[in-house]
């Protein structure tokens, strides 16, 4: 926390140091004492997108990563970090409460240190009294207490309250939860008690919960983050503005090496050398990769090649670390304590020096309540620490660390088992987890189990696994592929093949592309999923999904086995012409987890108005943002109308574009759509009705509207009967004051 020099409290200047340090402290990229935090200098151009783009799920492949930095023109205009609580431009609405999301290591945290920082600083947000940031890996210390939000913020930050002043209109105060992804404690904000004194004893979960739904301290602004698949905790009504942050461009990431790397020479080599490597290339995308890429690189780059030296491994500290890490990824812990230390046999003199001496790889710091507490410097070295201790225990001792149950580990002991069971046990086990936590340690282990990268692992492996558990491991992979109907798990698997340098799916897949496109039948999950991969992997830009292309033009008629493959495609525009969609197929399209869907076109398929009734279903649901609905030649009634009249009609739907032309609509059809227009919640901006059987009737209707609600910006009723009576009727329409008719064809 620190004070702004304007806020009539008594307070010592080191809480403007201490929070500095804070902001240091907590950042990889940091050397504070000499020089700013390399990140923060040209974060500042790392934008948020105020758009719903969260389908993916926390610790997904790289590959997702990669979606973030191809910009859809549909995309909101970006902001900056310091104008996050800012009003968007024409609109009142106050941004209180704001929910940042992103994937691992993408700059989330970053992100709020720079925010944070600069108002030190006296750079932005002057007009912030106090920012009180809360991580939730340190909230978790206190999850069993009964403490009052005064407590608290004494407690942590070392400073009296007034309780007056934090209730007061007078002075704007933030508070920033940074990671609900670590949060271990429930959110649950339909039963827990009401709390509006800042001064009441409750559980920090109805603090939480209380402060984000405005009971209490109602005034105050709530930055959240989180990796996108713990938002979901956090009912969307409650927020009002939602963001993710993209991570590095292209230019971003040469940018980062320049100046991490201070001989220009050996930067350029270390470009070129990520450049030629597509895997390197695309993972650096992330900002934390760059550091790893750019540490690692630099080390290698420098080191003599015709040293016989070679690696030299600690082996009791890489075991006593890696041991560490696996049982507290296996439990979801980012944050350790003095007992989970000693639990592993780590002494805490010895950890005070491992966070001394590997700062780049393990850290101690203050926590909550001023305790001692340890972490990795990220989880992605966390988890490599996890697949290496797994690793060399199983191949050492021949110990399977991943069996759960007693019965399992009774049947190890006794039991000798290959290093392809070995590593079924690792899939199954990480398909398994429900926030895939584990898919990049399944990823890791899956890297050391082949012969090439064991060779950097010289004396610290005993032996050297054969190439036959590489294929009987391949060969069960592929099979998950094909069981799995998650297509976030398919795509987590597609990136377990290619650690394996396996990549027969993906160019059979591409074979079908390179010849025309899928042929008749179903177009199965696992394949669906192997295109995702390609589009996402790929190189090239993707401004639209469109299926169409990827479908054989003369046998072509083909149906979609399943539509959870579109979750990983919902950052663009999805367009499904002539592709076979039924009303079966209508349910899936709007779920939750196509909540950043912003433009769907299914013109020529046979919806029929049972399909309709379900995408309207998926319209009024709140976490549905689509605004461009093409349903041209979908042989569609008046029936559909009426659905679609229900939809804009609700408060949750965000439809601001709909296409129905080429429908046997008639009259009666758009005298229901009226309806829905005229509802104070419809948002629509631009109809088209043309070839929609409609006559004069429909005119009347359509003036009637728009002298009522003057949202709509375009009406299309081309190759319709309305004659010039019809054309009359609208004509005195657009001569009244209400209408905001500004296209009519």
């Amino acid at each position: 926390i620190s004070v702004n020099r304007s806020f009539p409290i008594h307070h010592p200047r080191s809480l403007i140091s201490g929070n500095r340090g804070y902001v240091s402290n907590r950042s990889v990229f940091s050397e504070f004492s000499s020089k700013k935090l390399i990140v923060i200098q040209f974060f500042i151009s790392t934008m948020h997108s105020a758009t719903l783009l969260f389908n993916l799920c926390p610790l997904s492949s790289t590959g997702h990563c990669l979606t973030a930095s191809k910009h859809p023109a549909t995309w909101d205009a970006p902001i900056k970090a310091n104008d996050i609580f800012k009003t968007s431009p024409g609109s009142a609405k106050q941004m209180r409460t704001v929910l940042t999301k992103g994937i691992a290591g993408i700059g989330k945290t970053v992100s709020v240190q720079k925010f944070t920082l600069d108002w030190v600083e006296d750079r932005a947000n002057q007009d912030i009294h106090m920012i009180f940031p809360l991580p939730f890996r340190e909230m978790n210390v206190i999850k069993e207490k009964k403490m009052s939000l005064r407590n608290i913020l004494e407690c942590f930050f070392n400073l009296k309250i007034d309780p007056e002043v934090l209730h007061s209109d007078k002075y704007k105060v933030v508070f920033i939860f940074d990671g609900l992804d670590e949060c271990r404690f429930p959110l649950d904000f339909q039963n827990n008690r009401s709390c509006s004194s800042v001064t009441e004893s409750v559980s920090v979960s109805v603090l939480l919960t209380n402060l984000i739904c405005k009971n209490l301290l109602p005034s105050a602004l709530v930055w959240i983050t989180s990796r996108p698949a713990a938002a979901g905790q956090i009912p969307p009504d409650f927020m009002d503005r939602v963001t993710e942050v993209r991570g590095f461009n292209d230019s971003h990431k040469e940018e980062y090496f320049k100046k991490k790397i201070s001989d220009p020479d050996l930067s350029s080599r270390i470009i070129s050398h990520l450049k030629s490597s597509k895997v390197l290339h695309i993972m650096c995308h992330i900002p934390v990769f760059c550091w790893i890429s750019a540490t690692v690189l630099e080390g290698i780059h420098k080191y003599d090649e015709n040293s016989e030296a070679g690696l030299k491994w600690d082996n009791q500290t890489t075991l006593l670390l890696g041991k560490l890490a696996f049982q507290q990824l296996e439990k979801g812990n980012l944050l350790f304590y003095e007992e989970d230390l000693r639990e592993c046999g780590i002494e805490l003199n010895v950890a005070s020096v491992y966070s001394g001496v590997c700062t780049q790889i393990f850290r101690e710091e203050a926590g909550l309540l001023q305790e001692r507490v340890f972490s990795f410097i990220h989880a992605r070295i966390q988890e490599f620490l996890a697949a290496l201790y797994a690793f060399l225990v199983f191949v050492n001792h021949k110990r399977n660390v991943l069996s759960q149950t007693t019965n399992a580990k009774i049947i190890s002991a006794f039991k000798k088992m290959s290093v392809q069971e070995f590593l079924k046990c690792a899939v199954d086990n990480a398909l398994a987890s429900d926030n895939g936590h584990l898919d990049f340690f399944i990823r890791f282990l899956l890297g050391l189990s082949l012969e090439s990268n064991q060779t950097l692992l010289k004396g610290l492996l005993n032996e050297v696994s054969d190439t036959e558990s590489r294929i009987q491991t391949i060969q069960y992979v592929k099979e998950k592929i094909r069981d799995h109907p998650s297509a976030e798990k398919a795509i987590s698997l597609f990136h377990c093949l290619s650690e394996l340098k396996d990549y027969s799916l993906v160019e059979e897949v591409q074979d079908f592309i390179n010849s025309h496109g899928f042929s008749g039948g179903k177009l199965s999950p696992s394949r669906f999923s192997a295109l995702a991969y390609i589009l996402l992997t790929s190189a090239e830009e993707l401004d639209v999904f469109d299926l169409s292309k990827f479908i054989h033009p003369k046998k072509g008629k083909i149906e979609i086995a399943s539509y959870d493959p579109f979750n990983l495609l919902s950052f663009f525009p999805i367009r499904l012409r002539c592709c076979n969609v039924t009303d079966k197929g209508c349910s899936g399209l709007l779920s939750s987890s196509l909540s950043c869907l912003r433009e769907l076109d299914l013109t020529s398929n046979n919806l029929q108005d049972s399909g309709i009734k379900q995408l309207a279903a998926g319209l009024g649901n709140p976490q549905c943002k689509l605004e461009t609905l093409r349903l041209m030649a979908c042989e569609l009634t008046r029936k559909s109308c009426a659905a679609l009249a229900q939809a804009l009609q609700s408060t949750s739907t965000s439809l601001k574009h709909l296409d129905l032309s080429l429908n046997d609509l008639q009259d009666s059809g758009v005298n229901l759509l009226c309806i829905g227009l005229k509802s104070p919640s419809c948002e629509l901006k631009t109809l088209r009705l043309n070839n929609c059987s409609l006559t004069h009737k429909s005119c009347r209707m359509m003036g009637y509207v728009n002298k009522q609600h003057s949202g709509l910006r375009e009406l299309n009723l081309s190759a319709n009967a309305i004659l010039d009576s019809g054309l009359k009727q609208l004509s005195v329409a657009l001569c009244h004051l209400l209408s905001g008719l500004q296209s009519l064809r």
